[in-house]
């Protein structure tokens, strides 16, 4: 589990979601309002949204459309999360059923981690998350 999660306001536009995931190499970000988690904002979201509505436009004008959509009108909601103490077989049995690619951790209403994919990966090929080759 990732606990230097970077979140992302629901009010904030997609174009600097776009920007703090390219920079961040980031493909998962918990949105949060009010302190709380409301949803996910994916990478696979953003260019969905992106394509769907202008595939053959260029760069500039896919940027402008991106500034004005808020996250609320794309991230994935509710969010589904795991505990803490739960065990990594049920965030894998999780995210495959539902077919998503990170389970926001939650204690109580806190953020506390998050979970990816490549976190389930190294875990069953049995390398610690800081030692796994880029």
């Amino acid at each position: 589990m990732q606990t230097k999660i970077v979140t992302v306001s629901v009010t904030e536009r997609l174009s600097t979601v776009e920007d703090i995931m390219t920079l961040g190499r980031v493909r998962h970000m918990p949105v949060v309002h009010g302190g709380k988690l409301v949803g996910v904002l994916s990478h696979r979201d953003l260019l969905r949204a992106s394509l769907s509505e202008l595939g053959s436009f260029g760069t500039e004008t896919r940027r402008a459309f991106l500034h004005v959509i808020e996250i609320d009108q794309v991230m994935a909601r509710p969010p589904i999360t795991i505990g803490p103490r739960a065990a990594i077989q049920l965030a894998a049995r999780l995210m495959a059923d539902h077919r998503i690619g990170c389970l926001p951790v939650v204690d109580g209403d806190e953020l506390v981690g998050l979970i990816t994919e490549t976190d389930i990966l190294h875990w069953v090929a049995g390398v610690a998350p800081d030692r796994a080759p880029e």
